[in-house]
């Protein structure tokens, strides 16, 4: 179900400026020009195994997932899960933010990236990228990331994101 109504192939005028940038990936506010990206990230088996089925299976699916999720999120937290996206193609490669949870202490880290584009450090580069924004923009002091058993992927990128001088003063527990 690869996505051709996707927004991610590049920032243009109508784009989210980018919250962060690495040497490869721009980290941008999710749009409702992303819903094509969204339908195939959330429908991916691997999404639906660790994270759950969303129920997202047509583009007002999504866009509707965008408007409730992300994007109240930013408005009422000024923080959500953002847009990853490749510097030197402008394709939407996954998602990374902060999420905050009631009951939570601390926010969640979440991620997520199309089978494409796993195994290249994309996950932990974003997320060290969105720690550091959490930390400098919204005082961020304690991010909790929560796995599924049997996400091998996952929680190996977040023990190195919770190594000892990679988080710049932010406390990270990763279970």
């Amino acid at each position: 179900m690869k996505s051709t109504e996707s927004g991610c192939r590049g920032v243009s005028a109508n784009s989210a400026l980018p919250i962060a940038e690495t040497a490869r990936l721009r980290i941008r506010h999710l749009e409702m020009g992303d819903a094509g990206f969204i339908r195939e990230l959330v429908n991916d088996p691997d999404w639906i195994r660790n994270i759950g089925n969303k129920n997202v299976h047509t583009l007002d699916d999504a866009r509707r997932y965008l408007e409730n999720g992300p994007i109240a999120m930013y408005a009422r937290v000024g923080f959500g899960l953002f847009a990853v996206e490749l510097k030197a193609s402008g394709e939407c490669a996954g998602i990374c933010g902060l999420i905050k949870r009631d009951g939570l202490d601390g926010v969640d880290l979440g991620f997520a990236f199309l089978p494409r584009f796993r195994g290249a450090g994309y996950a932990f580069e974003a997320s060290s990228a969105v720690i550091a924004d959490g930390s400098a923009r919204f005082g961020v002091r304690r991010v909790v990331a929560i796995v599924s058993p049997g996400n091998v992927a996952s929680t190996s990128t977040g023990r190195r994101s919770a190594r000892p001088g990679a988080d710049n003063g932010v406390n990270v527990c990763w279970s």
